[in-house]
């Protein structure tokens, strides 16, 4: 997958990674759209091709009564809100076989959950829409079994794949991310580290899950310093009220501080 394969993608020439950023969950228009005005001023300013992401509805959670959408046109329909407005691409998760098509007339993107990665009729229904597929890495799979799902979608004649590294679950209560995964990765599809979910400590026993925001900076370091194409933060201006994945996502105010420093490490890096 090249850059410019990305609808609305800027900043195809740099040698920055390129950033997947923005809410877990789509609660509103109101705030997408003040998020992604902030996060598009930041990554103009740093020349940073910038995807933003969105959940228009949320599957995966741990209690019945926890928060999992505002309906599914209408955040699909924000989203390509925010596409227009800001003239940037934007990636969504699709959970059912449905969702492909429906998803695919609103986004650039079309992610697959890791917990579904291994759905192969999820994944080729994605693949079939000739959208970008981003390919999460499942938390109980090597990085070497990821070759896999992304022949997946070239086999249905869509080169457009990216590969997604989320850490890997070590026991119960926490998930690690084996940098050594990310060169594996980087020979079958451009890979992206999610360093805001590498960060999740899911499965407590309120059933909510928690996090480590504080490692941010330490985990994305890692990934830049290791080449990895692209970063995947989720952000939002008040993650303790966030509907969705505040515990583990950063805000907003620090995003901009976090990536000058990180395009800074990636200028040393790329001048080895």
């Amino acid at each position: 997958m090249k850059l410019d394969k990305i609808p609305n993608i800027k900043h195809t020439g740099s040698d920055n990674f390129f950033l997947l950023s923005g809410p877990c969950a789509i609660e509103g228009e109101d705030m997408a759209l003040r998020i992604a005005e902030k996060v598009v001023a930041i990554t103009d300013k740093l020349e940073i091709p910038y995807v933003f992401k969105g959940s228009f509805k949320k599957a995966n959670r741990s209690r019945i009564d926890s928060f999992t959408g505002i309906g599914d046109e209408k955040a699909l329909k924000i989203l390509r809100k925010v596409s227009e407005t800001f003239d940037i691409p934007t990636v969504t998760d699709i959970h059912e076989i449905d969702d492909a098509k429906m998803a695919a007339e609103y986004v650039d993107v079309l992610q697959i959950p890791a917990f579904l990665v291994r759905q192969t009729d999820l994944v080729v229904a994605a693949a079939e829409t000739g959208k970008v597929v981003n390919l999460k890495k499942g938390q109980f799979m090597s990085p070497e079994a990821m070759k896999h799902a992304v022949t997946k979608v070239t086999d249905c004649n869509n080169e457009q794949v990216m590969v997604t590294d989320r850490g890997t679950m070590f026991g119960y209560q926490d998930l690690i991310v084996d940098f050594r995964g990310i060169p594996t990765m980087r020979e079958f599809a451009p890979t992206v580290l999610d360093v805001t979910h590498s960060l999740q400590q899911p499965n407590q026993s309120s059933g909510v899950t928690g996090g480590r925001p504080d490692m941010i900076e330490t985990i994305a370091r890692a990934g830049v310093v290791n080449k990895v194409d692209g970063l995947f933060i989720e952000t939002h201006f008040d993650p303790a009220n966030a509907k969705s994945d505040g515990a583990n996502m950063l805000d907003l105010a620090h995003l901009e501080k976090l990536l000058s420093n990180l395009v800074a490490i990636r200028k040393t890096v790329n001048s080895l």
